[in-house]
């Protein structure tokens, strides 16, 4: 993916009654909303970078309902470059879609389910929110980030252990064997 440039313009669909602290747009990129980013930095939390301002252009609502009452401002951040955190294939619960990965150091492979993971032991270098190798694609966060979320009541993030995220959207259902422990 591109990378995104200034001047940084957004355009937000609003699905329930207020916009979130949270966005996951399209991309490597999370918009975050200035009172996140503020208590993110005052706590010293790590692994997101940038904390650009952005304009929000437009707020539209996905259903009928009333408009946002507050439009909060928004920051664009980014994960740090890639964790040097790993899934350990082997404990994971993962279903590849030909074979599992080859490429030790991206762990990348076609995946068509996920029922838990779990990280290589001494492979997590203590980010509190990153991307690990071999699923870039889902954000990882700490016990610490869980708690600071928990405490400040942000909004728009659904925290789910490691361990029992489930994504299958072909519905096949868990893999065969199961690993030595999660």
């Amino acid at each position: 993916m591109l990378e995104w440039l200034p001047p940084y313009r957004v355009e937000l669909v609003l699905h329930g009654e207020e916009l979130g602290d949270f966005i996951e747009p399209s991309g490597d990129d999370l918009l975050v909303s200035e009172r996140f980013a503020q208590a993110f930095k005052e706590e010293g939390l790590t692994g997101l970078e940038g904390f650009h301002p952005v304009e929000v252009a437009r707020v539209r609502r996905k259903r009928r309902g009333p408009k946002a009452t507050h439009v909060p401002a928004y920051l664009v951040v980014r994960t740090s470059p890639i964790s040097r955190a790993a899934v350990d294939m082997a404990r994971s619960r993962i279903v590849y879609a030909d074979a599992p990965p080859t490429c030790e150091e991206c762990r990348e492979a076609t995946k068509n389910a996920i029922y838990g993971y779990t990280l290589e032991p001494g492979t997590w270098g203590g980010e509190d929110i990153f991307r690990p190798r071999g699923l870039y694609g889902c954000l990882t966060v700490s016990e610490r980030f869980a708690r600071f979320v928990e405490r400040h009541g942000f909004t728009n993030m659904k925290l789910i252990p490691t361990e029992q995220l489930v994504w299958d959207p072909l519905r096949r259902g868990p893999p065969r064997t199961k690993p030595d422990a999660l």
